[in-house]
């Protein structure tokens, strides 16, 4: 599927605890490389905690501060590129549907003359009720680029889904794995403190290649103008990221 070149880009980067830390440096930092607008919006409602400097891309100095904020602030400006976050845990369907909402952008004199510019929407979370909300979002969108990375201590997945002119393209994680739609979990903010201390194993080389595997979408959508992969699998065990077309997998749900 080809992409625009030359139409300005807005980055919803959901969750920015293990993968979403590993995405933010490398995104922005090629980003600030492309001769278009570009604007990146990290949101997440976490603190940095003692237990997040094991595996993700935090420091001591970030201790207690908003993760969202942390990252924004950081490759932002070192980078020169518009520092935006909301430092909240989006799990609301209107409001994540307005932040992923293509801006529009005038490409003459006159008033109606406007095209939409080119929105994506990163899903680094480690749960599926925001799943669920990235998914409805995303079907009932009319041009969205829906990017999910999930994964567990040594694997995971990447999917790529891709909405144009009211049409789906590429199938996000919801249609090839249907179970994210039915499992029950909670959000975020809904969780106890005994609830939220009890994570799903992972490792920081899990993180690493998650991340460095949504970049490359990033990478092939923005920089060569095309993608044909619309999910990978990858194992920090085989040191491998491949490319597959099977549905009805069993998924890595953390994130």
């Amino acid at each position: 599927m080809r992409f625009a070149l030359n139409k300005p880009v807005k980055i919803v980067l959901l969750g920015a605890g293990g993968t979403g830390g590993y995405v933010a440096p490398h995104l922005y930092r090629f980003l600030h490389t492309l001769d278009r607008y570009t604007n990146v919006i990290v949101c997440d409602g976490d603190i940095v905690e003692e237990k997040n400097l094991v595996r993700q891309n935090f420091i001591a100095d970030d201790l207690g501060k908003n993760k969202a904020q942390v990252l924004a602030q950081r490759y932002a400006s070192a980078f020169g590129l518009e520092v935006s976050y909301v430092p909240e845990f989006i799990e609301d369907e209107n409001r994540l549907a307005e932040l992923a909402r293509p801006d529009v952008y005038n490409v003459g004199s006159y008033s109606y003359q406007k095209r939409e510019g080119l929105s994506i929407l990163i899903g680094c979370v480690d749960n599926n009720r925001s799943r669920q909300l990235c998914h409805r979002v995303f079907k009932a969108a009319n041009n969205l680029i829906y990017i999910d990375s999930g994964n567990g201590e040594h694997t995971g997945q990447v999917i790529c889904g891709i909405r144009r002119s009211g049409r789906t393209y590429y199938q996000p994680i919801g249609d090839i794995f249907p179970d994210v739609l039915l499992e029950t979990d909670k959000f975020p903010t809904q969780l106890s403190c005994a609830e939220a201390a009890v994570s799903t194993p992972q490792s920081i080389v899990a993180n690493i290649m998650a991340g460095t595997a949504v970049v490359s979408y990033l990478y092939n959508i923005l920089v060569l103008g095309s993608t044909n992969t619309r999910f990978v699998t990858f194992s920090t065990k085989t040191v491998n990221i491949k490319p597959v077309i099977t549905q009805g997998r069993k998924r890595k749900k953390a994130a």
